[in-house]
């Protein structure tokens, strides 16, 4: 498609997807014959097509505006147990012979592996599904630039205090995808995604502070409003001024939502097929483990409806299917694709690529229900550096967030350190709360620790 044919409102988006989608189904099919015609024994292709708007201001003024259109196909051949792989940009059928021929010579100087190759026929998915993910915002440039202009300026207009500005950012893109394999798999998939985002600065000096707010959503009508976003980037600015340490000790911890799932991130690291079949997890052999107290569960839902990361099929066109990680504190399965599933004598989960979209079930009420039930403690929402060792599940990182008495907010706290050790972690959740941040795919309220070592003064 010729971006320059088309008018700025709509040249981060396509005007056909369908028949784009199209074209990228039948150039998979013609090179998955030309990697049959070279002799492969089994082949996928993987075709993507993005497009994009970003427009970044600061200070009331523009800073960027930036139109992308990006495309990638990849391809990979199996002779018997050897792999290999080649990828192009370049649509032109020479470009793509070339690239089946590339992947092909590659196979000839790999080593067996006895693991490798496509998922297995039976687990594809059959049919195609629609989770309502794909809603382009005709918007150009210049209504982008007047709504980040309007949301950092309602961020810098809330408190005098406020007297300088990291910028607002708009985002918005669409992404066509394709996956094709020798086993007849074909699978086709649109997705649009938007974002809005501002960070601000107050105080001066030692004494000066940042912080901000995004939203982001598939469908433009989901975001919040500009002004809504600068006022909460306004606020969380000005909570953390003049900001305290805290005393060496011990404390509960609450997680606020945006920093909580992070705990269910390392969870789903420790039980990725990677990590174990390379003995590289402090969870490995933990498959019908009570891991979490009896209330607690996690069930993982590729089918939601507007879903951040709803798919009928992963990466290697496995079908998913919705099913519980964890139930009754007890965990049910690891994240598996075909290859480490193999490695481990198991069956893919559907989890090539990731996990989908994860609910954590709530047990308690809502964010302000939370600090009550704590009623002293720290409150993280912001975590630091990346101190956490799989192997051992010893957990160190830096942290800023607010000391909380008789259930309510103090004053800020920073140049803390929380550590403790994820499985001793797991089992001292004592809540979790209603308040789902619906900005990530892991759907999780704020969730409350029984307490962990807090390194202060």
């Amino acid at each position: 498609m010729n971006a320059q044919a088309l008018t700025p409102a709509v040249a981060h988006t396509f005007a056909d997807p369908d028949a784009r989608l199209d074209a990228l189904a039948e150039l998979s099919r013609r090179m998955l014959d030309a990697c049959r015609a070279r002799g492969a024994t089994q082949a996928e292709v993987s075709c993507s097509e993005d497009a994009g708007l970003n427009v970044n201001v600061r200070m009331g003024e523009v800073e960027t505006v930036e139109s992308t259109r990006d495309r990638g196909i990849g391809v990979t051949v199996y002779f018997g147990k050897r792999k290999g792989s080649a990828s192009t940009a370049d649509l032109r059928e020479e470009s793509l012979e070339a690239t089946v021929a590339q992947a092909c010579a590659i196979a000839g100087y790999t080593e067996d592996d006895a693991f490798s190759g496509l998922a297995d026929a039976e687990r594809m998915a059959r049919g195609e599904r629609d989770f309502d993910t794909w809603h382009p915002w005709y918007i150009d440039a210049d209504q982008a630039i007047e709504l980040a202009l309007a949301c950092e300026a309602a961020g810098r207009g809330f408190d005098a205090r406020i007297e300088n500005s990291g910028g607002a950012s708009l985002g918005t893109g669409a992404s066509l995808a394709v996956y094709a394999n020798s086993h007849g798999f074909l699978g086709r998939e649109r997705s649009t995604h938007h974002s809005l985002s501002c960070s601000l600065i107050a105080g001066r000096g030692d004494d000066m502070q940042r912080e901000g707010w995004y939203t982001t959503a598939l469908a433009a009508e989901d975001l919040e409003a500009a002004a809504v976003v600068g006022r909460k980037s306004a606020e969380r600015t000005l909570a953390r001024l003049a900001p305290r340490q805290l005393a060496t000790g011990e404390y509960p911890v609450l997680f606020a939502a945006e920093s909580a799932s992070s705990l269910i991130g390392h969870l789903i690291g420790a039980v990725s097929g990677g990590a174990l079949y390379r003995r590289s997890s402090f969870l490995l052999d933990s498959v019908g483990e009570k891991l979490f107290p009896e209330w607690f569960s996690i069930r993982e839902n590729p089918f939601q409806m507007r879903g951040l990361r709803s798919t009928a099929y992963d990466g290697e066109g496995v079908a998913t299917r919705e099913s519980m990680l964890v139930e009754n504190g007890v965990l049910q399965r690891y994240v598996l694709g075909s290859y480490s599933a193999r490695k481990l004598g198991l069956q893919s989960t559907g989890n090539a690529g990731g996990v989908h979209n994860l609910e954590v079930a709530a047990n308690a009420g809502d964010f302000d229900s939370l600090l009550r039930q704590m009623g002293r403690g720290l409150l993280v929402t912001e975590l630091m550096g990346q101190g956490v060792n799989a192997v051992t599940g010893d957990y160190s990182r830096g942290a800023g967030g607010f000391w909380v008495e008789n259930g309510e907010i103090q004053y800020p706290v920073d140049g803390i350190t929380i550590a403790g050790n994820l499985r001793r972690m797991f089992e001292s959740f004592e809540a979790v709360g209603t308040d789902v941040d619906p900005r990530s795919h892991v759907g999780t309220g704020s969730i409350l620790l029984g307490k962990m070592m807090v390194a202060g003064e």
